[in-house]
């Protein structure tokens, strides 16, 4: 018994920082909960939505820009200069609007999707795209999207 009082004493008393800062990485989760396991990179996306509409799948990749008026949605890089928009369901959680350039990882569900020009220009708005940007934008696109249960970043 009293071994165990002194063991516990001498754990109690480690400073935290020295023991956390050396072996933990910093994260922060929004939305469900979910893990990293079974991630795949963003930039094989493409080739597996080949025969699918949709799929449900878990991502990891690199946040290129977010919604700068609230967080509400984010593009992921894809490779060979694309993107896809990423929105996060039910509007249920924000990330942060500086997150551009941090590793995501997001389980969810891709599609593809035509999004509207009212869509298109709404999104560029909340962008910060200037008012001839915005003007430029006259017809919907076709795009792979992708709707959030939980995200991780890095």
């Amino acid at each position: 018994m009293m071994l165990a009082l002194v063991v516990m004493a001498m754990a109690c008393s480690q400073s935290p920082k020295e023991s956390a800062v050396e072996t933990a990485e910093v994260v922060e989760i929004y939305g469900d909960t979910i893990t990293e396991e079974g991630a795949i990179p963003t930039v094989e996306l493409a080739a597996l939505m080949t025969q699918a509409d949709s799929k449900e799948l878990k991502l990891v990749g690199t946040i290129e820009e977010c919604c700068q008026k609230k967080g509400c949605w984010m593009k992921v890089d894809l490779g060979d200069g694309k993107t896809m928009r990423v929105t996060f369901k039910d509007y249920g959680f924000f990330v942060p609007k500086d997150a551009a350039g941090r590793q995501v990882i997001m389980d969810g569900v891709a599609s593809f999707e035509e999004t509207s020009v009212e869509a298109l220009k709404h999104y560029a708005e909340d962008a910060g795209k200037s008012k001839e940007e915005i003007a430029a934008i006259t017809a919907p696109a076709k795009e792979l999207v992708f709707e959030a249960r939980g995200v991780i970043l890095k």
